[in-house]
């Protein structure tokens, strides 16, 4: 029971800036409460009480306003910062290191009784203030829900998921993005920078643009070089056409940037 306390105490120190001190942590921070009552509340409903775990973990929603139901099951180091809001279904999974933020749901779609209704979430993932995670599939290990995402569908190991309904976007493999998401280290609230597709569609616009100031310069370049060879030639002569005339414009790629 200590050891577990123990661990509790030492991933809220490591993942909370605002944390100070042990004693602090033990008894200002109501992710910990909830998770030491939950323990109590699963023992007693594993063991035939049924009606002590519900008041205990209802005891546990009055003083923390988080509600876990005592049929959830809770890995080890597992971070629920603020908390207030949070609610945690019957079948829900929860693996080791994941962090929820407020107002979170894990929450079931079916009406089922005995069926896996509500998410299981894998070692390591991040879950953002007021998400919502509904029905009876699984989040990989290393993924992330940003902030508000409405989840409704599965979401692979090491992706990132967002907006309402969520869009999955599937974690980068280049080298050089893994070593600069090693140095950010923790992503508080699973957000980190490039995550948001409206902005990587808006940047892939701004590219785009780019690009056609870059021809609309060379058109100019080429319209005064040819006015100059036109002066140049006696009268009746022919301009040489020898501009640059090729378009590089690709509706299908701006298509795909903004789905």
């Amino acid at each position: 029971m200590f050891s577990r306390l123990r661990e509790d105490v030492a991933c809220i120190l490591e993942r909370d800036p605002a944390a100070r001190s042990t004693w602090e942590v033990l008894t200002c921070y109501p992710g910990l409460h909830a998770l030491v009552l939950h323990r109590r509340a699963h023992w007693c409903r594993q063991h035939g009480l049924h009606w002590l775990a519900r008041f205990i973990s209802q005891l546990a929603r009055f003083l923390t306003g988080i509600e876990i139901h005592p049929g959830a099951t809770i890995g080890r180091r597992v971070f629920i910062d603020h908390g207030m809001g949070v609610v945690v279904g019957e079948t829900a999974e929860i693996g080791d290191d994941c962090t929820i933020y407020q107002g979170v749901t894990l929450g079931g779609t079916a009406l089922v009784k005995g069926a896996k209704r509500h998410p299981t979430l894998g070692r390591g993932v991040i879950v953002g203030a007021n998400s919502q995670v509904l029905g009876g599939f699984t989040v990989g290990d290393g993924a992330r829900i940003g902030s508000s995402a409405v989840v409704v569908k599965p979401v692979p190991p090491g992706a990132t998921a967002v907006g309402n309904p969520a869009r999955i976007i599937l974690a980068d493999v280049d080298v050089a993005r893994e070593a600069a998401a090693a140095k950010m280290g923790f992503s508080a609230y699973g957000v980190t920078l490039g995550d948001d597709p409206v902005s990587q569609a808006m940047k892939g616009l701004i590219d785009n643009a780019s690009g056609h100031e870059h021809q609309i310069a060379m058109l100019w370049q080429a319209i005064e070089k040819l006015s100059q060879r036109a002066r140049e030639l006696p009268a009746g002569d022919c301009v040489p056409q020898d501009a640059q005339t090729t378009e590089c414009f690709d509706a299908e790629r701006l298509n795909r940037l903004v789905k």
